[in-house]
C-alpha cells in the first residue's frame, strides 16, 4: 500500500513537471494543467485515487503558502517595488476588501446564503496570484512596461494575509454569533503590526545566522533557512500576529541583503515554491468531486463573472484613485487578477469548521479558480498588447561563475556595458587607469566569454563583469560617462 502511494505521488509530480512544458509552449497556465491532472487522478477520474480529507489539505496548504510567500518575498526586487509601495498596499488591503464585499453581496443574493456566508465566499476568492501571470507572459516572450510588473508582484505577495484574515474572521462570526465586528477590526491592525515587526526582525536574524554560523556543509543552509521560515511563522502566530505577512516581509528583508550561498538558496526556495503550488493544485483536483461541481456550474459562472468583470475592476479603480497610473495600466491590472494558491487553501477552512454550506462554498471556489485561470490566464498576452502595456523580455545574461558575498569584503559583482562611442573602446585595460578596487573578472563579447588581461582591448557592446566597491564603481562611471544597468 505504501509503495503504491509513493509511486502514485512520484508519478503525479513527474507528470506535473512534464505538462509544464505545455504551458511554456502554448501559453496555457500551468496551474490549470495541474488542476486538470488532479481531477483526472481523483476518485471520479481515470486514476481512481480517493482523497477526502480537508483537514490534511488545509495543513498542507498552510505549509505551502508559508513557503510560497517567503520565496516571493525573497525574489522581490525592493528597488523596483519601493516606488509602487503605496499602490501595492492599497490594492492588497482596500482592494481585497472591496472585492470581497462586492462578490459577497452578489453571492448572498444569487445563492440565498446568509450575509456572512456570502461575504465568506467573497473573502476566499479575493486575493490574486501573480506567479501565474508572469509564467504565461514569459511563455509568450512578453514583459510589462514601467511600474506594472513590480506592482503586480507586490500586490500578489502582500494581499494573501488580508484575504486570510477576512476568511478566518467571517468563520468566527458565523460559528460564534456573539463575536463583535469591532473586535475583529482591532485584531486586524494587531495582526498586521505584529506580523510586520516579527517579519522585519527575523529577516535580519536570518541574514546574521546565515553569514556567521559557518556551517561545515553547504547543504545545511537550506535546512537552516527552512527552520527559520517556520520559526518566523510560528512566532508571529503565537504572538497573535499574521504569520503569513511575517514570512513575506522576512523574505523581502533577507533578499535585499548579501548572504552566503545567496543564489543557491534562492533557487532552492523557488523550487520549493513550485513543489508547493503543484501539490496544492493537485490536492484541490483530488479533493473536488466533478459531479458535484457540475450541479452548480451556472451560478458559479455568474459569480466568476461578477469577480472578473465587476468586483475586480471596481476595486482596482477605487484603490488606485491616488495613483498616477493611466487608464490602460489600471484596466490591465483589473484583468490580471488571477486566482491561485490562496483560494485553494482558504476553501478548506469552511470544510474544517464544518459550516452548513461548506461543500457549496468549496465547489464554487473551485469553479471560480478554474474559470479565472482559464479565461484570464489564456488572454493575458493579447490583452497586454491591446492595451499597449507589453514590452519585450530582455534576457538576462548567465555567467559561468557565481559570486558568494563574504563578511569583510565590500566589493560587489556588477555588469558594466561598453556602449558604442565610449571612450573605453579601442583601449587596452591597462590604459584605462582603473582604480585599485575595480577588477574586471570577465568580458562578455557577442555570445562568448573572455578572461581579461591587462592587454585586452575593449570593443563596443562588450559587457564587463566587474568586482568593485561602490565608490570605485561610481568613479569609473563618471570618468567614462557611463550609465550602470
Amino acid at each position: 500500500m505504501n509503495d503504491y502511494l509513493l509511486i502514485s505521488a512520484a508519478i503525479l509530480l513527474l507528470i506535473s513537471v512534464l505538462v509544464s512544458k505545455i504551458s511554456d509552449r502554448f501559453g496555457i497556465p500551468a496551474l490549470l494543467l495541474f488542476l486538470i491532472l488532479g481531477m483526472l487522478a481523483g476518485s471520479e477520474g481515470i486514476g481512481g485515487i480517493y482523497f477526502d480529507d480537508p483537514a490534511l489539505m488545509q495543513f498542507i496548504g498552510i505549509i505551502a503558502l508559508v513557503l510560497i510567500l517567503f520565496s516571493g518575498g525573497l525574489s522581490t526586487e525592493w528597488a523596483n517595488a519601493r516606488p509602487v509601495l503605496k499602490e501595492g498596499i492599497l490594492l492588497s488591503t482596500l482592494g481585497v476588501l472591496i472585492t470581497g464585499i462586492i462578490v459577497g453581496f452578489f453571492a448572498t443574493v444569487l445563492l440565498g446564503l446568509s450575509l456572512l456566508e456570502g461575504l465568506l465566499v467573497g473573502a476566499i476568492v479575493s486575493s490574486t496570484d501573480a506567479a501565474a501571470v508572469f509564467a504565461v507572459l514569459r511563455s509568450k516572450g512578453i514583459s510589462l512596461k514601467k511600474k506594472l510588473k513590480p506592482l503586480l508582484e507586490l500586490e500578489s505577495g502582500s494581499n494573501d494575509p488580508m484575504a486570510i484574515f477576512l476568511t478566518i474572521g467571517l468563520i468566527q462570526l458565523i460559528t460564534n454569533p456573539g463575536s463583535s465586528l469591532l473586535n475583529l477590526i482591532g485584531l486586524f491592525f494587531q495582526q498586521m503590526l505584529i506580523g510586520a515587526v516579527i517579519g522585519y526582525g527575523m529577516g535580519k536574524v536570518m541574514q546574521y545566522l546565515i553569514n556567521h554560523l559557518k556551517l561545515g556543509y553547504e547543504g545545511l543552509y537550506p535546512v537552516l533557512t527552512l527552520s527559520l521560515v517556520f520559526i518566523t511563522f510560528g512566532l508571529a502566530d503565537f504572538l497573535k500576529g499574521s504569520g503569513f505577512l511575517a514570512v513575506y516581509i522576512a523574505g523581502i528583508v533577507l533578499g535585499q541583503q548579501d548572504f552566503l550561498h545567496q543564489k543557491s538558496l534562492m533557487h532552492f526556495h523557488d523550487g520549493m515554491a513550485w513543489i508547493m503550488q503543484i501539490v496544492m493544485f493537485l490536492g484541490l483536483g483530488l479533493l473536488v468531486f466533478p459531479s458535484q461541481v457540475a450541479r452548480i456550474t451556472g451560478v458559479a459562472l455568474l459569480i466568476a463573472g461578477c469577480l472578473m468583470f465587476i468586483a475586480r475592476p471596481i476595486s482596482v479603480f477605487i484603490s488606485l484613485i491616488p495613483s498616477k497610473l493611466g487608464w490602460r495600466e489600471k484596466t490591465f491590472i483589473s484583468w490580471v487578477g488571477l486566482r491561485g494558491a490562496a483560494p485553494i487553501i482558504l476553501a478548506t477552512f469552511p470544510l474544517v469548521a464544518r459550516l452548513e454550506q461548506a461543500n457549496l462554498i468549496f465547489n464554487i471556489v473551485f469553479f471560480v479558480v478554474l474559470t479565472s485561470v482559464l479565461m484570464q490566464g489564456t488572454s493575458l498576452a493579447p490583452v497586454a498588447k491591446l492595451l499597449k502595456v507589453d514590452a519585450p523580455i530582455i534576457p538576462k545574461r548567465m555567467y559561468p561563475i557565481e559570486y558568494v558575498p563574504m563578511t569583510g569584503l565590500k566589493g560587489e559583482l556588477k555588469e558594466l556595458p561598453v556602449p558604442p562611442g565610449s571612450a573605453m573602446i579601442g583601449k587596452a585595460i591597462f590604459e584605462l587607469g582603473l582604480p585599485d578596487e575595480f577588477l574586471i573578472i570577465l568580458i562578455a563579447r557577442d555570445n562568448d566569454f573572455m578572461m581579461p588581461s591587462g592587454g585586452t582591448v575593449l570593443q563596443g557592446n562588450d559587457t564587463l563583469l566587474v568586482l568593485s566597491d561602490k565608490e570605485s564603481f561610481n568613479q569609473v562611471l563618471a570618468k567614462f560617462d557611463l550609465a550602470a544597468l
